[in-house]
């Protein structure tokens, strides 16, 4: 888990192992280089990379170097942000998006009220 501003690099070959296996919550940041809005979502991921530390691992993946993980959740528009618990699509957002909003939509998985399998919430 990352402590610091930085987010895990997600590849074809680090994916199962870091957020499917992950016993913890996992926000996975699907992202282009030529997506202009993945800028702005950046910084909303840093900040809540320092918040929320101990609680989520955050990982950012690029869609044109993992098109297969891309294509299998249906990843089409960025940025994508995906949150995975225990292997599971729990909630998910097409759009920029507020930190106070990323963090109201995680509210009730930090919180432990998460039912496995079900998804809670898709903006």
């Amino acid at each position: 888990m990352l402590c610091d501003t930085e987010s895990l690099i997600l590849t074809q070959d680090t994916f199962q192992s870091e957020v499917l296996e992950a016993q913890m919550l996992v926000l996975a940041d699907g992202w282009a280089s030529w997506c202009m809005s993945f800028q702005k979502i950046n910084l909303v991921i840093q900040d809540l990379a320092i918040a929320l530390a101990r609680c989520i691992k955050i990982g950012r993946l690029n869609i044109a170097t993992a098109p297969s993980i891309a294509a299998y959740y249906g990843i089409r528009t960025v940025p994508t942000l995906l949150c995975f618990y225990r292997g599971q699509v729990v909630l998910c957002t097409v759009r920029e998006i507020s930190q106070s909003e990323l963090i109201y939509k995680l509210a009730p998985f930090l919180a432990g009220s998460y039912s496995s399998g079900r998804l809670l919430a898709c903006l």
